[in-house]
């Protein structure tokens, strides 16, 4: 659901394996490997699930951040 009420996005599972398909080989093309450390930073959306699965997927370590940080707090979790 978006912020909005009312408002909404609909994904079916085949369009989330698809965009987590290709968000996985995105990653590997830009050398991201199986244990490498990726930090996701984006709002809550359809796209921000498909980019923790394709980390998954891979078997790349993922950690979220929402907006809302400061620089330094934001330095802060990326480097944990």
């Amino acid at each position: 659901e978006k912020d909005e009420p009312g408002e909404e996005v609909r994904v079916t599972y085949r369009e989330l394996l698809e965009l987590t398909c290709r968000l996985g080989n995105t990653l590997k093309r830009q050398g991201v490997k199986q244990g490498d450390r990726v930090t996701i930073y984006m709002p809550p959306c359809p796209l921000a699930v498909a980019s923790m699965l394709a980390c998954a997927r891979i078997g790349a370590v993922h950690t979220v951040v929402f907006a809302g940080f400061s620089a330094e707090s934001l330095a802060d979790r990326i480097r944990d």
